[in-house]
């Protein structure tokens, strides 16, 4: 075989070596060889053409004929062929058997071809093509190669899928490719899936590349009894590298026809985002129905930072008619909105000013649902320093300016509601004010190993300036002062044990916790964002019965006594079991309380207990109670249990009892008009393969309180051969306390293309426990994955 270089290129020079060494002396160092890149800025007469062959003639014209395994080479491009006539004053190429060119690791193959390569144009009579490292194949009667990044199919079958039998494929009239915009366009388009046509367009665009391009996304379609049949033929808009847009037009045959979109942006020192809905003329209900989402955040400098979330709904009813899958869309009640300026320009010191705000969306069905307080605005100023000579300092300020919002509705298809006593009427539901708050805490960690003691000292202060609104007897300025004092301490032993047959290590880990809180007459304080917080593990070493921004600071003298043991498989480390218990002794009564809240009188408080296994490396369970000395009854129980044997096989089961933490100490209370029946409810979930390529997937949730099932999700899957999977799934969710909704929908995966139908992906995440996707993702590759 003959090699010859057909361009000269200086001569390296060759330096001596240095007097008096030697030629090993002058040698560099090892260096680290530098990835592969493509060359992207070289000229026309910085690139070498080297010709390959088994025989090599030339003429005095510049004629260069190769025979036997014949190529042309350049940095840029390589072409084959069984002969290769090369004309080195232009450039040209006519290539006879087995021809192929190849660059940016795309290559196209024929019996005969012309190519310049100079020019990087070209015909292929009767091609087969593989476009780019990601991109796809297929094969046409005539390819016209108009640049280096333009090529011409004529009578093209294309197809992104790699398998030798590709499951889908695209037959169009005309193809062309742009590789430098990433698109395809096939005109006169026609889809076929498994030889049989599904989709025609007589102009079809797809990526070459798994990049962004303009154009149209496959279209979604379904049913829901809400909406009716749903139809959405959704148009990416790739504007520039840093942001982009999606109009998304949405026909719903018992609505209308509503226009969606969503506009992203990404710059150095900001993103966000603005989407939304819209919909002209309910054709049920008459009104125009709209939603909008708009997200921003910003990197101010100088330790200064800003964002805002602001969403807003049409009416109370938008998502329970209108969302498609998942039920915590359908049960929103509230819309938050928020906007945000952040400091931390010191070390120790950070802050920020806030406005937050809400929507309430009411359920007709229902009582009433007394909306939150909007911020308007909220500063909080915070300092932390820890380990300052053993001690550690916190200070938590704020000052909150609360409004209630005004419902808009008629109030009264609701019935009655009361607050404090008096009727909820006019603009004034609640009392508003401003609140001042401060909490500085100083604490001295000693930490040995095996063991821990933290004493703990704080001071909370207050100030109210309350606007009653002509209620009597309330001041309008009052101010809270009180010392909260704790020790925390809390032990870990440690001793070798087995267990389910695994050696183990066990630790006994006691702890037990201290809290002392004077008594102060807080029954005038308004309360803005506080309620009873439910009484866990957590919440039993916490220096507050009320969650929130502490609008009632309860007495406290007593003690919290917890004990933990662990199971840790002595090589790995790994948990297999837990046990847990925990209650707390009082040694006074309960004197603060919220309005219309029972005082606790008892002097202990309910038996946690909680364990945790992992009885195999496939099977876990959890159960945890709360349970009252004194009735002996539960206030709260959890219990589940998780199996796994294998991929794409999981099996979930649990159940949930919660009383109303107001309801502990009194089973009767209304408040707020309120129905304080504690929930109780059961979710069993799974993903299983019926056969090798069939698996079924669902969830169940019922309410025992309700007696009426939630939520259902009942599917199956097919896995195909390659590059395709189906969906078929169907969910039942309530809406509200009386309505459901109903939606079915189909989606068929193209692996290289996308999907057909509405993607259900992100519900079935999000209510399967540990759903897994059927269809393995594709591994990266990269531009050289033809590299010679």
């Amino acid at each position: 075989m003959l090699f010859v270089a057909l361009a000269a290129l200086p001569a390296a020079r060759a330096e001596p070596p240095a007097a008096g060494g030697s030629q090993a002396a002058t040698l560099p160092g090892l260096a680290v060889s530098p990835n592969l890149q493509l060359h992207t800025k070289l000229n026309e007469d910085q690139m070498s053409v080297f010709l390959v062959g088994d025989k090599v003639e030339s003429d005095p014209d510049g004629k260069v004929t190769l025979s036997g395994a014949a190529e042309v080479r350049r940095i840029d491009s390589v072409v084959k062929g069984d002969r290769i006539d090369y004309q080195r004053n232009t450039g040209q190429v006519h290539v006879v058997g087995h021809g192929l060119i190849m660059r940016d690791a795309s290559i196209v193959t024929g019996p005969e071809l012309d190519y310049n390569v100079n020019s990087s144009t070209g015909q292929v009579n009767d091609p087969n093509f593989w476009l780019g490292a990601n991109g796809g194949s297929g094969s046409a009667e005539r390819a016209d190669i108009l640049s280096r990044s333009k090529m011409r199919l004529n009578q093209a079958v294309y197809t992104g899928c790699p398998c030798p039998d590709p499951s889908w494929y695209i037959e169009s009239s005309k193809v062309d490719l742009d590789f430098d915009a990433n698109e395809g366009v096939a005109h006169n388009g026609v889809l076929y899936f498994k030889s049989v046509p599904i989709l025609a367009s007589p102009y079809l665009t797809f990526p070459i590349k798994k990049e962004r391009k303009s154009g149209f996304l496959l279209p979604t379609y379904g049913t829901t009894s809400n909406s009716g049949l749903q139809f959405s033929l959704p148009y990416y808009f790739n504007l520039a590298p840093n942001y982009d847009a999606t109009l998304i037009p949405k026909y719903m045959s018992k609505r209308g026809l509503e226009m969606g979109g969503e506009f992203r942006y990404l710059g150095d020192s900001y993103n966000g985002s603005l989407s939304g809905a819209y919909l002209p003329k309910d054709q049920d209900t008459g009104n125009p129905r709209w939603m909008y989402i708009a997200k921003h955040s910003q990197n101010l400098g100088g330790g200064f930072s800003a964002m805002y979330d602001l969403r807003r709904v049409s009416d109370d009813n938008y998502f329970r008619d209108f969302t498609s899958f998942g039920l915590n869309d359908a049960i929103t009640n509230t819309v938050p909105s928020v906007a945000q300026v952040n400091w931390s320009g010191l070390k120790y010191w950070s802050a920020y000013l806030q406005t937050y705000t809400y929507q309430t969306l009411q359920d007709s069905t229902a009582s009433y649902t007394l909306p939150p307080y909007d911020k308007l605005p909220e500063l909080h100023v915070r300092g932390a320093r820890y380990g300052w000579g053993g001690f550690d300092v916190q200070s938590d300020n704020y000052v909150t300016k609360f409004r209630s919002p005004v419902y808009s509705g008629d109030i009264a298809a609701f019935g009655s509601a009361y607050y404090n006593g008096r009727q909820i009427y006019g603009n004034h539901v609640v009392p508003d004010g401003t609140r001042f708050t401060s909490y500085t805490t100083l604490s001295y960690p000693i930490v040995h190993a095996g063991w821990y003691l933290t004493p703990k000292v704080g001071l909370h202060m207050s100030q109210y300036n309350t606007d009653w609104y002509g209620l009597a007897n309330y001041p309008r300025t009052q101010s809270r002062i009180l010392p909260i004092m704790s020790l925390d301490a809390g032990m870990t032993f440690e001793r070798n044990t087995s267990l389910f047959g695994h050696d183990s290590i066990q630790t006994l880990e006691p702890r037990i916790y201290y809290l002392r809180i004077p008594y102060r007459d807080q029954s005038q304080l308004p309360v803005f964002d506080t309620a009873l917080a439910s009484f866990n593990f957590s919440q039993a070493f916490s220096e507050n019965l009320y969650s929130g921004g502490w609008d009632r600071i309860a007495n406290a003298n007593q003690i919290t006594l917890g004990l933990t043991s662990r199971w840790l498989d002595e090589k790995t480390g790994f948990e297999r079991l837990t046990l847990q218990a925990a209650q707390r002794i009082y040694f006074e009564d309960q004197q603060v309380t919220l309005p219309g809240e029972a005082p606790r009188t008892n002097t202990k408080s309910d038996f946690l207990v909680g364990a945790g296994a992992a009885l195999t490396d496939t099977l876990s369970t959890r159960f945890d109670a709360q349970f009252s000395p004194y009735s002996r009854e539960r206030d709260e129980m959890s219990a589940g249990f998780r199996w796994q044997p294998k991929r794409l096989a999981i099996l979930s089961a649990s159940y949930r009892y919660q009383r109303y933490p107001a309801t502990v100490s009194n089973p009767d209370i209304v408040y707020n008009n309120v129905d304080y029946s504690s929930p109780e409810r059961f979710t069993l979930s799974g993903q299983w393969p019926i056969t090798s390529k069939i698996y079924g997937l669902g969830r169940w949730d019922y309410s025992l309180q309700d007696k009426r099932t939630t939520q259902a999700v009942v599917g199956l899957e097919y896995k195909g051969d390659c590059c395709w999977a189906a969906r078929v799934v169907f969910q039942r969710y309530a809406v509200s306390a009386q309505e459901a909704n109903t939606a079915l929908f189909f989606q068929l995966e193209l692996s290289g293309l996308g999907s057909l139908g509405t993607d259900p992906m992100s519900l079935l995440s999000k209510t399967i426990t540990g759903y897994e996707p059927i269809t393995t993702p594709t591994p990266p590759k990269t531009t050289f994955e033809r590299y010679e």
